[in-house]
């Protein structure tokens, strides 16, 4: 994106700065609205060859409700547009705990943090996403910035599977393959 870009959502304007990942589901953009910083995720329909998905913007409005009711920490949803297939969120600056890990700093302050959000989860009947890129840490406070989360299934809970992504010799093997 060399010119500075901008995307509509419910016919208000947000200015593009940067991409700041993609995921299984969209695009997420750091963008800027009246001197506020926002996320605008574009949903994408490219194919995933381990998820299926029915209608993804209606899966994130109601994973966000799901969440909220959890009790586990995420970035506040602004607005959804059903028609360009985009949602607009708080951006939560900080690092990744995948940023964190990779750069040598202890992922151990947020372990706790972490299986605070996996308890509530479970509670809630959920999982979440553990993958280290979907939580930020801003003001020592760990925020589950995605808004996946699908039933509960022990296969699939932090214990059984996101730790691994936690422990940094496993993060090592994830950025090289």
């Amino acid at each position: 994106m060399g010119m500075k870009q901008e995307l509509t959502v419910n016919g208000i304007l947000y200015r593009i700065d940067r991409l700041l990942g993609k995921g299984k589901g969209g695009y997420s953009y750091l963008a800027e609205k009246d001197g506020h910083q926002f996320v605008v995720k574009q949903i994408h329909h490219e194919p995933c060859d381990y998820y299926s998905f029915g209608n993804k913007i209606e899966a994130e409005m109601r994973d966000y409700e799901r969440l909220e009711k959890a009790g586990i920490r995420i970035p506040r949803m602004f607005a959804a547009d059903m028609e360009t297939e985009r949602i607009v969120k708080d951006y939560i600056e900080g690092p990744t705990v995948m940023e964190l890990i990779s750069s040598g700093v202890t992922d151990a302050p947020y372990l706790d943090q972490v299986r605070d959000m996996a308890a509530k989860a479970i509670a809630a009947g959920l999982n979440i996403d553990y993958y280290p890129t979907n939580f930020v840490v801003r003001d020592g406070l760990l925020w589950y910035v995605d808004y996946e989360c699908n039933d509960y299934s022990e296969q699939w809970d932090f214990e059984h599977w996101g730790i691994q992504y936690w422990l940094p010799e496993k993060t090592a093997e994830c950025e090289t393959s």
